[in-house]
């Protein structure tokens, strides 16, 4: 039997969730944005270079995979337009966590992880604690549905 508190809590994030989640069979872009604009306009070099998120300038974009990426530096927009698979995040920017489990969601700049060498973001840093607990088996996951989720 549900608690008062535990059914509230299912009305409240049902919802959200829903919200959030795009099922598998809707017809996605390959790369998770927001009015052109790749990953919330967030720096991916600056993931690598400073080990933190950095917001992106309008004035430092490059074009690439159907979006417009955004940096922080003239130097992290030339790196990234020189290898652009070393510092895009898997799964376009979607949540890997998400993409384990079968289906896409956003992501927030502040829930990253770099796992051998490579940049996956999460929905929120929570989810991120999920992605934590098997990274290893969550990247399989993730990769064996990624990118038929798109479809």
């Amino acid at each position: 039997m549900l608690t008062r508190r535990a059914t509230l809590q299912l009305f409240a994030t049902a919802p959200v969730a829903y919200a959030i989640a795009t099922p598998a069979f809707a017809a996605t872009d390959p790369v998770y944005q927001e009015g052109g604009i790749a990953v919330d306009g967030s720096d991916v070099v600056a993931y690598f270079t400073e080990g933190k998120p950095v917001a992106g300038t309008a004035a430092h974009t490059v074009d690439w995979n159907g979006a417009t990426w955004q940096f922080s530096s003239a130097e992290d927009a030339e790196a990234f337009q020189a290898n652009p698979e070393a510092y895009a995040p898997q799964y376009g920017g979607y949540c890997a966590w998400a993409a384990a489990e079968g289906y896409i969601a956003g992501t927030r700049r502040d829930a990253w992880t770099i796992h051998e060498g490579k940049l996956y973001l999460n929905f929120n840093k929570r989810i991120r604690r999920r992605w934590e607990r098997d990274i290893p088996g969550n990247v399989t996951r993730g990769d064996a549905n990624w990118p038929a989720i798109l479809a």
